[in-house]
Order: C-alpha cells, then sequence, then structure tokens
C-alpha cells in the first residue's frame, strides 16, 4: 500500500507543477489507500482534472488517520473530480468508534473526501460509498459544483452525512442521489448561497441546516434555496436545528420549493431546541428569519406534519407558507404545531393549517 500511496503523491505533485494542462488518472482496478493530501496551490492553467475510474478502498487502520479526512484536496483554485469510479470508505471497520449520539464533543471519523481552502471546483460522476464519517466536507472554499453523484452508506451508519458545508460561499448540489445514515445535505455555520435541485434524499435524516449555535460567535447563514428534491422516508425533511444558549447569530433568507415527501417522519420542522444530550437550559439565540416554504407536498409518517419550534428569545419573522399538502401516512388526521414563530403569509391549499402561539 506504501508503494501505491507514493505513486499517487508522486503524480499528484508532478500534476500540480507541470505548466501545462494536467490530469490525474486513476484507472480501473482496485487500490487500497490510506489518507492523501493532493495540495496546491498548483502552476498550471486551471483547472486541474482527477479522472478516478477505479475504486478506491480507505484504510481501516483509524489511527492512520491524523486529521478527520481520507481524501483531502487543498489550497487549490481550479479542480475537477471526475469519472465513474468510487471512493469507498469501508466504515464499517470504523462505526463502532462513533460516540456521538452521547458525547456532544465526540471526535469526527475521516470524511471520504474533504476540500478545504478549495474554489471553483466541480465534482461529478462518481460514487462515494461507505464513509467512516462524512462523505464529502466542504469547508473554507468558493464556487464549488457537485452533480450526478451517488452518495451511499447504510441507513444506520452514525454521522455519515452526504455533503457537509461550512465557512464557505456559492455550493451547487444538483442531480445527486444520497441514501446514508445521518442528513443527506447539512449546512452549518457560514454557508452562504447554497443551491440545492433536483437531488434524491433518503434513507437518511434529510436535508439540514444545523445544527447552528453550538459554538461562540458563529458565522451567519444565508441564501440557502432547496428545489425539485424528493425525501424518501427519512427522518426529516426540510429541517432548521440550533443549539440552546448559543451565541447570537443569524440563520436567513431560505426558500424550500417544490419537495416531495415520500413517508418523512418531520416533513417541515424548525427545532431551535436541539439538544442530543446535556445542553444549556437557556433559549437559542440564533435568529431564523424569511424561510419560504412553497409546493412541498406527499405524505408523513407521523401526525405532525409541520413543526415550527422557535426561540421564545429571538421569534423567527417572515415565514411564508404557499401550497402545503401533507397527508398522514396512516390515513389518520395531520397536524401542526407551532410556537414563537411569526408566520407572515399563508397562501394556496395549506394541509395542516398552521395556528401559532407566540
Amino acid at each position: 500500500m506504501k508503494t501505491i500511496m507514493q505513486a499517487f503523491m508522486k503524480t499528484w505533485v508532478a500534476a500540480c507543477h507541470f505548466k501545462g494542462r494536467a490530469r490525474v488518472l486513476i484507472p480501473p482496478g482496485v487500490y487500497a489507500l490510506g489518507p492523501l493530501i493532493f495540495a496546491g496551490p498548483c502552476i498550471g492553467p486551471s483547472p486541474i482534472i482527477v479522472q478516478v475510474s477505479g475504486t478506491l478502498k480507505g484504510d481501516t487502520d483509524i489511527s492512520l488517520y491524523e486529521e478527520p479526512a481520507w481524501f483531502q484536496f487543498e489550497n487549490i483554485d481550479g479542480l475537477i473530480v471526475t469519472g465513474g469510479g468510487a471512493f469507498d470508505g469501508q466504515g464499517e471497520s470504523a462505526w463502532k468508534y462513533n460516540d456521538c449520539k452521547n458525547n456532544n464533543d465526540c471526535v469526527q471519523l475521516p470524511s471520504n473526501i474533504k476540500l478545504n481552502k478549495v474554489s471553483n471546483a466541480i465534482l461529478r460522476g462518481f460514487t462515494s460509498a461507505d464513509s467512516k464519517g462524512v462523505h464529502i466536507f466542504i469547508t473554507n472554499s468558493q464556487n464549488i459544483r457537485l452533480k450526478r453523484l451517488h452518495i451511499v452508506a447504510p441507513g444506520d451508519s452514525p454521522n455519515t452525512d452526504g455533503v457537509h458545508i461550512s465557512t464557505s460561499i456559492n455550493v451547487k448540489v444538483s442531480k445527486t442521489i444520497i441514501a446514508t445514515g445521518d442528513d443527506c445535505i447539512g449546512m452549518i455555520k457560514g454557508s452562504t448561497d447554497v443551491a440545492i435541485n433536483k437531488v434524491t434524499c433518503g434513507p437518511g435524516h434529510g436535508i439540514s441546516i444545523g445544527s447552528l449555535g453550538k459554538y461562540e460567535n458563529e458565522e451567519d447563514v444565508r441564501g440557502i434555496t432547496v428545489k425539485n428534491t424528493t425525501f424518501l422516508k427519512t427522518d426529516n425533511g426540510i429541517r432548521i436545528k440550533t443549539w440552546p444558549g448559543s451565541t447570537p447569530s443569524l440563520a436567513t433568507g431560505m426558500i424550500f420549493q417544490d419537495l416531495v415527501m415520500d413517508n418523512v417522519r418531520n416533513p417541515i420542522i424548525i427545532d431551535q431546541g436541539y439538544c442530543p444530550s446535556g445542553c444549556k437550559k437557556q433559549p437559542s439565540r440564533v435568529k431564523i428569519s424569511n424561510i419560504q416554504y412553497i409546493n412541498i407536498r406527499g405524505t408523513s409518517s407521523s401526525e405532525v406534519g409541520v413543526n415550527l419550534m422557535c426561540s421564545p428569545q429571538y421569534q423567527c419573522e417572515n415565514i411564508h407558507l404557499f401550497n402545503i399538502n401533507l397527508k398522514h401516512i396512516g390515513n389518520g388526521p395531520i397536524t401542526a404545531t407551532c410556537a414563537n414563530a411569526r408566520v407572515s403569509t399563508f397562501g394556496g391549499l395549506q394541509s395542516p393549517r398552521v395556528t401559532c402561539h407566540n
């Protein structure tokens, strides 16, 4: 394996330092690899292309991973990762070490792919399977496109988010299938101008903004759009979740439109008391505002189709609901719960009908 890794690194360095157009080709075959960092800056004309035609398998020795990442791309302007190959994290070997359900400060297991300080990148066409942790982690980056990806892990695999975004601007995810054990897509602190379109999500925890407010002085989240997306038997559909006792921040300017819920437990949910274990007994101070839910239909596996539970200290403001058509999967009544939210506009069909108590 050491020889193979040396060959990968030697090829990357040669391509990155080539003054002409460069492509790294990973041919058909199976390659066992430990953690790798493909770092720039590169000197040739952008983009540099990494074409993955083979199957890459992540080493199962967790002690090899000094950072929570397997394939890391860093300090690169102009990158394309493409091809019909696969990143197989072999995560089943590591999931037993995950204790995040009982430990808010748990150690994160390695992502299959991490982009750090990357700009103008496209990831397309490949499979990410059985990551030890998050499949694709995007941080400190801008102008990132993900399309036609297949991201898969067992429904009970812990913290295997499909795409995790933080402190990044202008990220687009489209025409992608995500079936994992956690959020299909999660957007946390500093996620700005994120567009999600034509994604199939499930199983998993749905698409989440948050959790927010866990750490001091978090950057705001702004400009999130989710459209033309289907949720299949997920725990949640569209969820905004914030921790109690947070320092002040904003989550604002979001559009959730043309969504289909198929047997989803919480199709529309705002949870400002999110607390897996051991939290402060204080209201969340993340201010949620300017949220539009438009043309959302389908079935809920619970009786509560819409659940807007906002902070008593900073009420949710300018919530808009247009054409909400949800039914209970068991043909029973569908209901809504709402507290500390100012719903500014109702329009079209409203099932369930939301009545909010402030």
